[in-house]
């Protein structure tokens, strides 16, 4: 390739991708894969009119411009329209995607789309009863997904294929392409070199409709690796050390870049764990260059002919030297230890060898109740293989597991490889339950039942969250996450204080024995078994999509109404939040999933878990119209009733974790107005403005004090809302005082457009 002419290289790859389609037509389309002759060119143009080097991210991401030669372009200030690869959907997200997209009135989709179902399957008791029940439960759900897909042309993956981010480093991500997916661990994909953005629905729409997908430009933050792992160190510690470094706001508006020498001690898929957590810092995505290792994955998930045409065109598949970044992070390998992150926040990160210590001064309970490994975090066959060499040392030693334990497979190619090459049963003799290829208790569709709610208790994960309830809707839980290699060295142990690098345990015969640290092949020798075929492709020919009136898990949409023209008077306070408030504050998961193609059923767990800072209660909130307390959504629909809109007040980052949507269509649907903060994570910022909601920051953050629970808001300056141009919010306080404050916002015209129409859908259908 390297000696073909451009023409002939074309040709070459034309061939070669075809070649690939009719060997797999069931999963890939030929024209899904990134023009790398384009990209260069893009990369070309760019780079000659900003004169310097450029980095990784900046080649991907500047190479999708939509106009590369008049793109204004600004790291951290103007917001670039790109072009992506592909789409991705996991069914909880890919229900309101898909309504959005049937209300846009478009015949079909115009570019490579997949949905995936995965978010689905609850945790009782095992694999095969468990994705049963899940079909069973959620046939309807199922049937308008495979439909709405046949209909538009989206690919299809059924329950039981497994997580989506899996299937998409397995199948769909590769060196260079950008692909934006409905779920905030689609990072997960920069583990093969990919772009690999989390959005909401609204603007996955936009890129099925082929409209320009709008990016603020990031920064980018630079990660130097040096030395290499060895010993108990594994991937997940890089981004556990990270996450401690940077905090679950450091990497907001930011893309992190992964680079230097050590980079090449890391296996595909451990790059690709560290990406996924990336999501916990806030990042915007994480990436790392093209090397052999993602060479060797690729050809091992049957893409030689993708790797080969990425070898041809290396030099834009890793960053210039002499490239910049904003901020530069090192970290030695050789130096560094086992981690684990917790309780509560992904980001306080614990030397492994510190934790028992830790754990006793805050009182945090020792005994580990449950061990969970898997996830799209931690679940390729190189984990469960270093995790299945400690279950056979410690069944070797006449040991089971003193905790729970479970295995969630990724996929169904790594659920099947394991089974085949002796893993699954490995982990299975040594005590644990292998799940459903599917999200499970790291997504809070975990049916607990060893410990009541309220019950103090800890649970050690190979999960990327840990916040409050999230695994098991309890919120007495400390949940901590940390290498699968750790969580199954202490589940061996039963206590959060075992070490496995310094402490002893105790064989079946009274021997002491320290486990020897974890080995594990990085790729099968043989081929992956790919198990049962999971995909259904789009036929030529759409199917019909029906929504029955009285179904409670799907509702059509209604389009938002458009704003007034005038200021927005005397708004309501629905709730004061105090705190940390995640998008599972705003908009519970586990049980309330199955709502979430309804958007008025799902809006009753509207901010029902976050904290009121007038009583530090959850879900009671003052109804200022009664002077009744009640729960947060049946005080806001009493106000819509009214006709009476309100606003919520919040604290820093607000909005972080998952990027679903409904955490700002719910207000939206509820009649909120705007969300006032301190600052926000990026994609619920994105997803405000996409409802038609004004997500805004004090221009001084100790303003929100000034904000008390019983005054109105009244926002001013819509009438010339511009760019740049901060709005100003009268106080009416409950003395009648009235105090001005400045509120900032990142609006640029065509979302201002968004405002104006009452949501991107609406004007989406008033521009065709």
């Amino acid at each position: 390739l390297l000696a073909l002419g451009p023409g002939a290289r074309r040709v070459h790859v034309a061939a070669a991708l075809r070649a690939r389609a009719q060997v797999s037509m069931s999963r890939f389309e030929p024209d899904s894969f990134v023009n790398y002759e384009k990209m260069s060119k893009n990369i070309g143009i760019v780079r000659k009119r900003l004169g310097r080097p450029l980095t990784l991210s900046e080649k991907i991401v500047y190479g999708h411009l939509d106009d590369p030669a008049g793109q204004e372009i600004e790291r951290g200030r103007t917001y670039l329209r790109l072009r992506p690869d592909r789409v991705a959907m996991q069914d909880a997200t890919a229900q309101m995607a898909m309504l959005q997209f049937i209300s846009s009135g478009l015949p079909r989709v115009a570019v490579p789309s997949t949905i995936h179902c995965d978010h689905l399957i609850e945790a009782q008791t095992g694999a095969d009863k468990d994705l049963q029940r899940a079909k069973d439960v959620n046939k309807e759900v199922y049937n308008f997904l495979a439909t709405a897909g046949a209909k538009y042309g989206v690919g299809f993956w059924k329950p039981g294929s497994g997580i989506i981010h899996q299937i998409i480093l397995e199948n769909y991500a590769y060196p260079g392409v950008l692909l934006i997916g409905t779920d905030s661990h689609t990072p997960n994909g920069g583990g093969l070199g990919a772009i690999c953005i989390g959005v909401g629905g609204a603007d996955a729409v936009d890129v099925m409709a082929d409209i320009p997908w709008e990016l603020k430009c990031p920064n980018v933050i630079g990660v130097k690796l040096t030395g290499s792992l060895s010993g108990w160190t594994s991937p997940k510690d890089v981004i556990l050390k990270v996450a401690g470094i940077l905090t679950v706001k450091g990497g907001t508006g930011a893309i992190v870049e992964y680079h230097g020498p050590g980079v090449d001690s890391i296996s595909c898929t451990g790059m690709a764990t560290i990406c996924n957590m990336g999501a916990e810092i806030g990042a915007t995505t994480s990436v790392f260059p093209y090397n052999h290792r993602m060479r060797t994955y690729l050809e091992k998930t049957g893409r030689r002919e993708i790797s080969a045409v990425a070898d041809s065109f290396h030099q834009d598949l890793v960053p210039d030297e002499g490239c910049e970044y904003d901020q530069v992070v090192e970290i030695n390998l050789s130096e560094l230890k086992p981690h684990i992150n917790g309780p509560f926040t992904p980001d306080w990160a614990h030397p492994v060898s510190e934790i028992g210590a830790t754990a006793k001064k805050n009182d945090w309970p020792l005994e580990v109740k449950v061990g969970l490994i898997g996830s799209c975090t931690n679940s390729s066959y190189e984990d469960m293989g270093r995790a299945a060499s400690l279950a056979k040392q410690a069944l070797d030693k006449g040991l089971r597991c003193k905790s729970e334990f479970t295995v969630t497979p990724g996929s169904e190619q790594i659920r099947a490889t394991i089974e085949r090459d002796g893993y699954a049963q490995i982990l299975r003799d040594v005590g644990g339950v292998v799940l459903a290829n599917a999200c499970g208790p790291c997504i809070g569709q975990w049916d607990r039942k060893d410990v009541k709610k309220g019950e103090k208790n800890t649970i050690v994960t190979s999960y990327n969250r840990n916040f409050t309830g999230r695994n098991d809707a309890n919120p007495a839980t400390h949940a901590f996450v940390t290498s699968p290699e750790v969580v199954t060295a202490m589940a061996i142990a039963g206590t959060l204080d075992f070490n496995p690098e310094t402490d002893f345990l105790t064989a079946a015969n009274g021997e002491k024995f320290r486990l020897q640290p974890p080995t594990g092949d990085e790729l099968p020798s043989r081929d992956f078994d790919p198990g049962q075929d999971t995909y259904q492709h789009p036929p030529p020919q759409g199917a019909s999509v029906d929504v029955s009136p009285s179904s409670n898990r799907l509702q059509l949409l209604e389009p938002f109404d458009r704003w007034s023209g005038t200021d927005l008077e005397e708004l309501r306070v629905l709730i004061k939040v105090k705190g940390k408030c995640t998008t599972d504050h705003i908009s519970a998961a586990g049980p309330w999933l199955k709502f979430r193609g309804h958007l008025d059923n799902i809006s009753n767990n509207m901010l029902i878990g976050a904290v009121n800072t007038e009583n530090d209660g959850v879900n009671s909130v003052k109804n200022q119209l009664t002077g009744q307390y009640g729960g947060v959504p049946e005080v806001a629909r009493h106000y819509k009733a009214e006709g009476v809109g309100w606003v919520v007040v919040g604290d820093e980052n607000y909005g972080e974790g998952s990027s679903r949507e409904h955490a700002a269509l719910e207000p939206r649907h509820l009649g909120g107005r705007a969300i006032i903060v301190k600052s926000f994570a990026r994609i619920h910022e994105t997803n405000l403005k996409k409802q038609g909601m004004l997500p805004l920051t004090f221009a001084d953050p100790q303003d929100y004090d000034k904000v008390g629970p019983e005054d109105t808001v009244s926002i001013q300056g819509l009438e010339s809302f511009s760019p740049g141009k901060p709005l100003t919010a009268v106080l009416k306080h409950a003395d009648g005082s009235l105090d001005s404050i400045s509120l900032n916002h990142t609006f640029n015209q065509p979302q201002i457009e968004w405002f104006k129409a009452g949501s991107a859908l609406n004007r989406m259908k008033e521009l065709q």
